[in-house]
């Protein structure tokens, strides 16, 4: 996954065109299970699916962006034991809350991990862990895959 480039801002709702207001609306009555299905949600605010599908992952209420803070972390570490338990240990004491692990099948004495992280009670600053993260002696790489923060 590569970090891209993308620009975000920050518009009024009433001048949104009238599709993706209701697109907002739809993904409200989702997430607030008021429609079992999309296509029961887009009928009670009157928008097609395909105008429902084109902008679904376009826009976003202010509040739902401000509180998604989620980066992706890639390690490529030794395979000794514990050291993925003191690296989970270091992210948790750091206030991200770990959403998802893949590790590989060690070869040749190394692995790589993926972690997936809620950083929105982080207590440090990414940079300041990402650093402390490469100073553990097992660790011989860190890269950030992506970042929603």
């Amino acid at each position: 996954m590569e970090i891209t480039n993308e620009k975000f801002y920050l518009v009024r709702h009433d001048v949104l065109p009238e599709s993706m207001q209701k697109t907002i609306e739809v993904k409200e009555l989702l997430e607030r299970g008021k429609a079992k299905s999309i296509y029961e949600a887009v009928q009670m605010v009157d928008l097609s699916r395909s105008a429902f599908y084109k902008y679904k992952d376009a826009v976003f209420p202010f509040q739902a962006m401000v509180k998604e803070k989620i980066i992706t972390l890639f390690f490529h570490l030794e395979d000794r034991t514990g050291t993925l338990s003191k690296l989970l240990h270091i992210v948790a004491n750091a206030g991200c809350n770990i959403l998802t692990i893949h590790q590989t099948i060690p070869l040749q004495g190394k692995a790589n991990v993926t972690l997936s992280l809620d950083i929105s009670r982080i207590n440090e600053e990414i940079e300041q862990l990402i650093h402390q993260l490469k100073q553990l002696e097992f660790i011989e790489r860190v890269d950030m895959l992506s970042s929603g923060a």
